[in-house]
């Protein structure tokens, strides 16, 4: 099968996926899935790395429950500069770390953020996402999204780096993105292949940790309704 070919059908099924009435998790497991059935060998080559990162303890330092968050300041969509301490002092906040605009289970977990918005408004809160690409891709993120929320760079890893949260991508896996079309040096401005885990926390105004989710797999990722329970919950 051609290249462009596959990557139609994966186009499709991250449609198909983003519109199925099903939870988050189901409708990434339901992508998953189309990934092993259409490249077995892909499928294969992500657990092996998933593996690895599960063996060397990826992201167990990552901000626990009751600790504080860290201080950012990194530029949004439109190139504003946006710190941790400016968004507390608008509410509480949902920090969504995301590999990038390229990849579909972001995408996936983009557009079922963007679905929960009003909800979160509600709760007197605000989502941010992260990703290490440049302006130009986090524009694109959150236009494909159509997400009211801001989106920042975090150019080079940095702040996913002092929260333990980046991973390196492997040789294996480098060159099965690569052949798949897939070349992420061009979207963060460095040839480093190093990516965030797409990891979430729930931040109180107070700049501490209520709750969060930390999966080395990115083809999980935090349940919305989970997120919306623990701002309930921080205003019981």
């Amino acid at each position: 099968m051609a290249e462009h070919s596959l990557a139609e059908i994966l186009e499709r099924s991250t449609r198909r996926c983003r519109e199925a009435d099903a939870s988050l998790a189901e409708r990434l497991r339901l992508f998953a899935d189309d990934v092993r059935s259409l490249s077995p060998d892909f499928a294969e080559i992500v657990d092996r790395m998933i593996a690895r990162l599960q063996a060397s303890g990826a992201g167990l330092a990552a901000p626990k429950v009751g600790d504080a968050m860290p201080e950012f300041l990194l530029p949004n969509q439109d190139g504003e500069l946006v710190s941790l301490e400016q968004l507390l002092g608008q509410g509480p906040l949902v920090i969504a770390f995301h590999r990038g605009h390229w990849c579909p289970y972001c995408r996936i977990n983009a557009d079922a953020l963007a679905k929960i918005h009003p909800a979160i408004v509600d709760l007197g809160a605000e989502i941010v996402a992260i990703t290490p690409e440049v302006e130009h891709f986090t524009s694109e993120l959150k236009s494909d999204a159509k997400a009211p929320f801001p989106i920042l760079t975090d150019l080079d890893n940095g702040y996913a780096l002092q929260l333990d949260l980046a991973v390196w991508i492997d040789d294996e896996k480098r060159a099965a993105m690569i052949k798949a079309g897939c070349d992420i040096s061009a979207f963060q401005g460095n040839d480093c292949w190093t990516l965030p885990i797409p990891a979430t926390f729930i931040v109180g105004t107070d700049g501490v940790v209520k709750a969060r989710f930390v999966d080395p797999d990115y083809r999980k990722r935090m349940p919305v309704e989970n997120i919306i329970a623990a701002l309930k919950s921080g205003h019981s």
